[in-house]
């Protein structure tokens, strides 16, 4: 019983410092607030191994935010319904403002190499010969006073990538349609 409370105080202490994650990540030009300049273009890497979304300009890395995912299964997207997040080279085809999800970055996913290794996948007899590709991945925040998801880095998507309400506004108002995002493993 003695050893409760230590755990308690180990568990406290590891998300305190996990919540803290993408402050201590920020550049600290980007903490006196975000200034978006049109003119520059953005890039996104996302890697899924380490829960991370990196935003680029010109000059190189500006910021992380952490994120999570579909499943824990840190694997390419199979088919619809797998809860997978797709690995690859996407755009941000279009911006809105889900009811549930909030800011939304849709993704020009399924690609043409995504329905390429599907069909491939098929004809292998790696997925059912009735699959769906699916479709409606995209960049977005989490569910209202679900914030928690990302500290403890819990993945709840249907194959999306999902980031505090916070930062989904903040990647919103910043890059543009047509940025460029790799989601790598």
């Amino acid at each position: 019983m003695k050893r409760q409370p230590a755990f308690l105080v180990l568990c406290s202490a590891t998300m305190l410092f996990l919540s803290g994650f993408s402050l201590l990540h920020r550049n600290k030009s980007m903490q006196q607030g975000l200034h978006v300049r049109k003119s520059i273009v953005y890039s996104v890497v996302i890697d899924k191994s380490n829960y991370e979304l990196k935003v680029f300009d010109e000059n190189g890395w500006l910021l992380t935010y952490p994120v999570v995912f579909g499943t824990s299964e840190m694997t390419d997207k199979m088919m619809e319904g797998d809860r997978h997040t797709p690995e690859g080279h996407f755009r941000i085809i279009a911006k809105k403002i889900h009811p549930e999800w909030g800011y939304f970055l849709l993704l020009d996913y399924p690609t043409q190499t995504d329905i390429e290794k599907f069909n491939a996948r098929k004809m292998h007899g790696l997925i059912p010969a009735n699959a769906k590709l699916g479709g409606g991945i995209g960049i977005h925040a989490t569910r209202l006073n679900e914030d928690r998801f990302v500290d403890y880095f819990y993945n709840w998507t249907l194959g999306c990538i999902s980031t505090k309400r916070e930062y989904a506004k903040e990647l919103y108002n910043l890059l543009p349609i047509g940025t460029e995002v790799s989601i790598i493993r």
